[in-house]
């Protein structure tokens, strides 16, 4: 699988909920973090916004939490791309604390020329990188939904 470990953070007392675990709000913090050191490694940061005024706006996301987190922690987050067309990009992360995976996040990003308010295709050379680290097979988590089963 091709990921990259870009992130790691220290857990923050305030991130922590009254039974002392990393609350769920929280979660999306080091994977939000961990989203922008990814868009760096592809060169769409924030040093293309400022020179293009591209960005990417999340539209959807996933987050499943597998096991729990709690005070102290480095949380370190393995990232991905899971796939990309012209104009969106599906990102994956998993979380890990102590080597263990406890929590994976998905999102679907536009690719956004701010300056005219529209969606615009991404560079070919982030577009190609993106593409061609894409994991093969794809981690077992992706695109699930959430729901009951249907008996």
């Amino acid at each position: 699988m091709t990921s990259f470990r870009l992130h790691q953070e220290p857990l923050q007392d305030a991130w922590l909920d009254a039974y002392g675990h990393l609350n769920e709000a929280y979660y999306l913090v080091p994977f939000s973090n961990a989203t922008w050191a990814l868009q760096d490694q592809f060169g769409i940061g924030v040093p293309y916004f400022e020179e293009t005024g591209c960005a990417l706006y999340t539209v959807e996301t996933h987050l499943r939490y597998l096991a729990e987190v709690r005070a102290p922690a480095v949380l370190e987050v393995e990232s991905m791309i899971l796939g990309v067309d012209a104009k969106k990009v599906h990102v994956g992360h998993i979380l890990h604390v102590d080597g263990r995976e406890r929590a994976t996040f998905e999102c679907l990003m536009l690719h956004f020329a701010t300056r005219e308010g529209r969606t615009a295709p991404f560079p070919d050379a982030a577009r190609e990188a993106m593409a061609a680290s894409i994991p093969d097979p794809p981690p077992d988590w992706m695109g699930r939904a959430v729901g009951l089963a249907k008996k």
